[in-house]
Protein backbone atom coordinates (compact mmCIF):
# COMPACT_ATOMS: atom_id res chain seq x y z
CA UNK A 1 0.00 0.00 0.00
CA UNK A 2 2.78 2.78 1.01
CA UNK A 3 4.51 2.10 -2.39
CA UNK A 4 1.38 2.83 -4.34
CA UNK A 5 1.38 6.27 -2.02
CA UNK A 6 4.44 6.46 -3.43
CA UNK A 7 4.39 6.34 -6.62
CA UNK A 8 0.60 8.03 -6.63
CA UNK A 9 2.34 10.92 -5.07
CA UNK A 10 5.11 11.11 -7.49
CA UNK A 11 2.97 11.22 -10.23
CA UNK A 12 0.49 13.54 -8.75
CA UNK A 13 3.81 15.91 -8.15
CA UNK A 14 4.76 15.08 -11.96
CA UNK A 15 1.47 16.43 -12.92
CA UNK A 16 1.26 19.55 -10.63
CA UNK A 17 5.05 20.26 -11.76
CA UNK A 18 3.98 19.75 -15.13
CA UNK A 19 0.88 22.28 -15.24
CA UNK A 20 2.19 24.64 -13.56
CA UNK A 21 5.71 25.01 -15.35
CA UNK A 22 3.60 24.69 -18.79
CA UNK A 23 1.29 27.65 -17.54
CA UNK A 24 3.64 29.57 -16.74
CA UNK A 25 5.57 29.05 -19.80
CA UNK A 26 2.57 29.88 -21.99
CA UNK A 27 2.42 32.88 -20.07
CA UNK A 28 5.61 33.84 -20.81
CA UNK A 29 5.08 33.34 -25.04
CA UNK A 30 2.04 35.30 -24.59
CA UNK A 31 3.95 38.02 -23.00
CA UNK A 32 6.58 37.99 -25.64
CA UNK A 33 3.81 39.81 -27.92
CA UNK A 34 2.32 42.00 -25.11
CA UNK A 35 4.33 44.66 -22.76
CA UNK A 36 5.79 42.13 -20.07
CA UNK A 37 9.25 40.28 -19.25
CA UNK A 38 7.92 37.40 -21.82
CA UNK A 39 11.48 35.72 -21.87
CA UNK A 40 12.18 36.25 -17.89
CA UNK A 41 8.72 34.21 -17.34
CA UNK A 42 9.62 31.64 -19.81
CA UNK A 43 12.99 30.59 -18.17
CA UNK A 44 11.07 30.92 -14.88
CA UNK A 45 8.25 28.49 -16.29
CA UNK A 46 11.47 25.80 -18.02
CA UNK A 47 13.10 26.02 -14.34
CA UNK A 48 9.70 24.54 -12.89
CA UNK A 49 9.38 22.15 -15.66
CA UNK A 50 13.20 21.24 -15.49
CA UNK A 51 12.64 19.95 -11.60
CA UNK A 52 11.07 17.12 -12.88
CA UNK A 53 11.48 16.69 -16.93
CA UNK A 54 14.83 16.07 -18.63
CA UNK A 55 14.06 17.44 -21.70
CA UNK A 56 12.95 21.09 -20.22
CA UNK A 57 16.49 20.99 -18.44
CA UNK A 58 17.67 20.53 -21.92
CA UNK A 59 15.65 23.57 -23.45
CA UNK A 60 16.61 25.68 -20.37
CA UNK A 61 20.16 25.16 -21.19
CA UNK A 62 20.23 25.36 -24.81
CA UNK A 63 18.10 28.96 -24.33
CA UNK A 64 20.39 30.19 -21.80
CA UNK A 65 23.78 29.38 -24.00
CA UNK A 66 21.80 31.11 -26.37
CA UNK A 67 20.61 34.26 -24.41
CA UNK A 68 24.17 34.78 -23.49
CA UNK A 69 25.48 34.38 -27.02
CA UNK A 70 22.68 37.51 -27.97
CA UNK A 71 24.29 39.27 -24.85
CA UNK A 72 27.62 38.92 -25.77
CA UNK A 73 26.42 40.14 -29.96
CA UNK A 74 25.01 43.06 -27.90
CA UNK A 75 27.70 44.26 -25.60
CA UNK A 76 29.69 47.65 -27.12
CA UNK A 77 33.58 47.50 -26.53
CA UNK A 78 35.18 49.92 -24.62
CA UNK A 79 36.73 51.73 -27.32
CA UNK A 80 33.22 51.85 -29.63
CA UNK A 81 31.34 53.03 -26.05
CA UNK A 82 34.21 56.17 -25.79
CA UNK A 83 33.81 57.18 -29.00
CA UNK A 84 30.29 57.00 -28.97
CA UNK A 85 30.09 58.84 -25.36
CA UNK A 86 32.79 61.79 -26.85
CA UNK A 87 30.29 62.10 -29.88
CA UNK A 88 27.49 62.55 -27.40
CA UNK A 89 29.33 65.16 -25.53
CA UNK A 90 30.77 66.89 -28.27
CA UNK A 91 27.15 67.05 -29.75
CA UNK A 92 25.75 68.38 -26.35
CA UNK A 93 28.38 70.91 -26.31
CA UNK A 94 27.64 71.96 -29.98
CA UNK A 95 23.88 72.66 -28.65
CA UNK A 96 24.57 74.14 -25.93
CA UNK A 97 26.74 76.98 -27.93
CA UNK A 98 23.78 77.26 -30.37
CA UNK A 99 21.54 77.45 -28.01
CA UNK A 100 23.53 80.08 -25.93
CA UNK A 101 23.83 82.24 -29.12
CA UNK A 102 20.30 82.48 -29.84
CA UNK A 103 19.31 83.80 -26.87
CA UNK A 104 22.34 85.75 -26.60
Amino acid sequence: MTRINKSMKALIKRVVVGLLGGTITVIGVIALVTPGPGWLIIFAGLGILATEFAWAAIVLERAKKSASRAANRARLKKEHRDILLAVLFSLSLIALVVWYTSIR
